[in-house]
């Protein structure tokens, strides 16, 4: 599978992501109702998203302050840092303490 370099335009690269996002879309609709296996699922993608951090994303950093600058900016710009939330143990026990008709809801 080839890879994008730095002249890829975004819509280019959105072609490409669309459908491999709606494939892990589709896949979590489909365990729907295994909790483990929608875990792994999650556990999948966290895990690429910590190794494209530390290798590609890490290493296509400018050494350049300014040009480190000007893509913090623009990182700001087009919405942050993207993040990987993490369900709390203090939700788990939230929905443990529901009764069982707020869970069926």
């Amino acid at each position: 599978m080839s890879s994008p370099d730095a002249t890829t335009p975004p819509g280019a690269l959105q072609e490409r992501l669309v459908p491999l996002l709606t494939a892990l879309q589709d896949l979590a609709e489909a365990c729907s109702d295994q909790p483990e296996a929608l875990l792994e699922i999650l556990r999948s993608i966290e895990g690429l998203h910590r190794s494209i951090q530390d290798g590609p994303f890490r290493s296509s950093l400018p050494e350049d302050r300014n040009k480190l600058f000007t893509l913090l900016q623009a990182m700001e710009r087009s919405g942050g840092w993207p993040y990987i939330p993490r369900l709390q143990l203090k939700t788990f026990i939230e929905l443990l303490d529901q009764d069982p008709a707020g869970m069926a809801a």
